[in-house]
């Protein structure tokens, strides 16, 4: 009985010590995951060091959307365009939970639109704040997955009321043109038609 009982002890610690290091690994890697994303932050938006995405992405990321999913280079570019767009940006992380092969960060976008190229905006020097949540999936230390979430229409919001009243008038004009061009084109096309009919 005696032997029974100390090769179930022995069992049992060997159990204990195994999903202890087990563990101590994933510990490990969720750390290590945890760098990884830190680098997106630190050194590609806030220190412009693009070249460093190939270190940290996987040539066969995606990057879904709610609509649509993009590669690598798509993402980059839309980066790119930000960094150039709002030259000071920097990207705070407030929380950051890794599992797994998961890191979920909830960050700040901070910027001012001083330069051009946003979305087709002209400089307007608006500071915009973007509150916004990503989840990547990492393997082997590289980012292979991302989704994110975060609302534009708040910046969007005070970038236009910086910009020019005469530039709004002008687009209204144009509008207003547009649709009267296109009225007339329907009454035109209404009356050629109506004549066919006739004869």
């Amino acid at each position: 009985m005696r032997l029974l009982s100390a090769f179930a002890l022995c069992f049992l610690t060997a159990a204990v010590s195994i999903a202890q290091g087990q563990a101590i690994a994933d510990g490990a890697i969720e750390a290590r995951n945890k760098a990884i994303a830190m680098r997106v932050f630190d050194e590609i938006f806030n220190q412009g060091k693009f070249q460093v995405a190939d270190e940290i992405y996987a040539p066969d990321f995606q990057n879904h959307g709610l609509h649509r999913s993009v590669d690598l280079k798509v993402d980059q570019d839309a980066v790119h365009a930000e960094k150039k767009a709002f030259p000071d940006l920097r990207v705070s992380v407030e929380q950051m939970v890794a599992e797994g092969d998961k890191v979920a960060v909830l960050w700040t976008f901070q910027g001012t639109h001083t330069g051009s190229g946003y979305e087709g905006l002209p400089a307007t020097g608006t500071r915009v704040e973007v509150r916004g949540m990503t989840i990547w999936r990492i393997v082997d230390g590289r980012i292979v997955e991302e989704w994110s979430s975060f609302s534009e229409t708040g910046a969007y919001l005070a970038m236009l009321s910086h910009l020019k009243w005469w530039l709004l008038f002008v687009t209204l004009l144009v509008l207003a043109m547009v649709i009267a061009i296109e009225r007339v084109v329907w009454m035109a096309a209404r009356k050629v038609f109506a004549f066919r009919r006739l004869t």
